[in-house]
């Protein structure tokens, strides 16, 4: 038997994992909107959307990048530290989330012209 050499779950999960790691400050900016996490929390909502186990390193890297540039603010709640959103945190998220359509039709062409493109071969 042909061993296959495109396993489609491993592609997948690829993708998944470039675009989560290229995105994650945003993600976590988007999941700290919504209410103030911890990195644990952060590791465990990222587990629960998209499948996969993002390393420690990388979120602990992201939020303190996102609290350098001023983004976000670690806060002392009971015994772990959480981050909540700054006002520059939320002005960011909202020209983030105001270019969405934009965004959403790069990945529209980046997967829909090499899909007709390979499709009308």
């Amino acid at each position: 038997m042909v061993k296959q050499v495109f396993d489609k779950s491993r592609i997948d999960q690829s993708i998944r994992y470039r675009i989560t790691r290229d995105f994650m400050d945003i993600i976590i900016l988007l999941e700290i909107l919504k209410s103030p996490l911890s990195g644990y929390d952060i590791i465990t909502t990222i587990y629960r959307k998209f499948n996969f186990l993002i390393s420690s390193g990388t979120v602990y890297s992201t939020l303190y990048a996102l609290e350098r540039e001023g983004l976000i603010k670690g806060v002392k709640r009971d015994r772990k530290r959480v981050y909540v959103l700054t006002r520059k945190g939320e002005i960011f998220i909202e020209n983030v989330l105001a270019m969405q359509e934009n965004i959403e039709n790069l990945i529209s062409k980046i997967f829909g012209g090499k899909y007709l493109m390979y499709n009308n071969v």
